[in-house]
C-alpha cells in the first residue's frame, strides 16, 4: 500500500520496482496482492489498455488507525499503557525522540476530557 499511497496512480510493475532490489517479491505476488486489496475496498483498479491500474480509495491515516487498534487489542487486550512501555523498550529513542513524545505527552494532558454526556471527541 505504501508504494500505491505514494505514486498513484501505478501498476504492479511499478510497484514492484518500487519496492527495490531488497524485495524478493514476484509480479505474480504483487498482482495477487493488489487485486486482494482491491477486492476488501482499499484500491480501485481500472484498465488502461491491457494494464491494470491501481489507485488508493483507503486513506493512509485510516489503515494506520485501523491497523494500530487491531495490533492493540489482539496483542495487547486493549492495555495502551502496555503497548507504548514495550514499544519504548524496544526501541533506541534519540534525546530529540524522547523530547517530542515528552511533549505530546504532556499536551495530552492539558486537552479537556469530555464529560460522559458528551462522549469523545
Amino acid at each position: 500500500m505504501g508504494q500505491v499511497w505514494s505514486h498513484h496512480p501505478t501498476t504492479a510493475r511499478e510497484v514492484l520496482e518500487g519496492l527495490g532490489d531488497d524485495s524478493d517479491w514476484a509480479y505474480s505476488t504483487v498482482k495477487t496482492m493488489l487485486a486482494r486489496l482491491a477486492g476488501k475496498g482499499a484500491l480501485r483498479v481500472r484498465m488502461r489498455s491491457n494494464t491494470s491500474v491501481y489507485e488508493p480509495l483507503l486513506q493512509q491515516s485510516k489503515a494506520r488507525r485501523t491497523a494500530l487498534s487491531t495490533v492493540l487489542e489482539t496483542a495487547f487486550g486493549g492495555a495502551l499503557p502496555s503497548m507504548v512501555h514495550m514499544l519504548l523498550e524496544d526501541q533506541a529513542l534519540s534525546p530529540t525522540a524522547r523530547e517530542e513524545l515528552g511533549r505530546r505527552l504532556a499536551g495530552l494532558d492539558s486537552e479537556p476530557t469530555p464529560s460522559p454526556e458528551e462522549g469523545p471527541s
